[in-house]
């Protein structure tokens, strides 16, 4: 067996960031910028009021109270109808155009309107409730970096940058095929020996989640010649994923049968519970990663190898922040292999939930985190500080 840093740091070797594709702008939302993106226009792109009120010159109004004669107005995404002189005043709206020979702004709240006369019943100093041009950002300024995933605020940005298109990694391609003759897909009649299978929509999900296409194979039956087919049908996927059949049973045929169809195998076992039958190899230039087929299993696993690697092939950050909290039980010393424990996280304490069996699901869906226990750790105490995995966001 290798250690979870071993295997990790073993998945990731020689991964690269996927091709960049040009996408609209509305269809970016959760990609991955792949080229640094500069702004072709200034924001904004003039000066403008950032009040509704009258533009003025400052010197005009510094005696208050002053009165104006109105000239003009001044409305969003229009040119103003005049210039301001001494003496004179330009009514403005939020957002539009400052008038040539205005250096301030006065609220309509400090006024009285009269006609075609305005009184200031406030001084204003230059430039007050004026946004100058390029206030937020000049053209040219490179705002949005490579590796940032576009989310509502970035694609907002985009948009004032007046970028239509944006160029982000294409979507990696993630093969998913799930094993087992006692497998079923969801809905579909049981018979007794039977379960409806989980990993394969868990798996998809996560990897939907982490900004990949999943392809369903489907599932493969306990047999050289099912697995062969379905093994065939991963070929132009980026990566390949199986769940099931990888342990030391007489039906484990997922090996032997990638094996023969030319995967060059890495390592098999990594100290870690749940989740120890891993695998890792090579289907020619294909990265094959075949998790355990027990539920808790497969997605523990999931979560420490199979989301970095799809973060490594759309050029993000595969390390996850270290977190912490506080124990709220006990815990005896740990074995020869690292433990993730299922646990709520509430207060900044965690609390382990369920049993500890690597098919018992509802306690992994009602988990917050996982407690990270190294190997040969000692016992643990209430109140001792742990690692922990947040699932949120995962």
């Amino acid at each position: 067996m290798i250690s979870v840093e071993t295997a990790l740091v073993r998945v990731l070797e020689g991964l690269e960031p996927l091709p960049a594709e040009m996408v609209a702008l509305s269809q970016a939302g959760g990609r991955v910028l792949a080229r640094d993106a500069a702004a072709l226009v200034s924001h904004p792109p003039l000066a403008v009021s950032a009040m509704d009120g009258y533009a003025v010159r400052a010197d005009d109004v510094a005696a208050p109270p002053a009165s104006l004669a109105i000239v003009g107005e001044s409305q969003a995404g229009h040119p103003p109808t005049a210039r301001v002189e001494t003496g004179q005043a330009v009514r403005i709206f939020t957002g539009a155009p400052v008038p040539e020979g205005a250096d301030a702004v006065v609220r309509q709240e400090d006024t009285h309107r009269d006609g075609s006369t305005v009184t200031v019943t406030v001084p204003v100093p230059a430039g007050k409730f004026i946004r100058p041009a390029g206030l937020d950002f000049a053209a040219g300024a490179v705002l949005l970096r490579a590796g940032t995933i576009l989310g509502p605020r970035q694609i907002a940005l985009a948009a004032a940058m007046n970028l239509p298109w944006l160029a982000v990694r294409r979507r990696p391609q993630v093969a998913v095929l799930s094993t087992g003759d006692e497998v079923r897909l969801p809905g579909e009649p049981l018979a007794p020996a039977q379960i409806p299978g989980a990993n394969g929509p868990a798996l998809a999900a996560l990897i939907e989640a982490e900004g990949g296409c999943a392809r369903q194979l489907g599932i493969a039956a306990d047999s050289r010649e099912s697995l062969a087919t379905l093994i065939a049908a991963a070929s132009g996927a980026d990566l390949l994923v199986t769940s099931g059949g990888v342990s030391v049973g007489d039906y484990d045929l997922v090996g032997d049968v990638l094996a023969e169809a030319g995967m060059s195998q890495d390592f098999w076992k990594v100290a870690m519970k749940p989740g120890k039958p891993l695998m890792f190899g090579r289907l020619g230039k294909v990265p094959v990663l075949g998790l355990p087929g027990n539920p808790v299993s497969a997605l523990t696993s999931a979560l420490l190898f199979l989301v970095p690697m799809l973060r490594a092939l759309a050029g993000r950050p595969t390390a996850c922040p270290g977190a912490t909290a506080l124990l709220g039980v006990d815990l005896p010393a740990n074995g020869d292999r690292r433990d993730h424990v299922r646990a709520t996280l509430e207060g900044g304490v965690a609390t382990p939930v369920g049993l500890p069996d690597s098919a018992m699901l509802s306690a992994l869906a009602a988990a917050d985190c996982l407690i990270i226990r190294p190997e040969h750790a000692p016992a643990a105490e209430a109140g001792d500080r742990v690692p922990i995995l947040p699932l949120a966001g995962l």
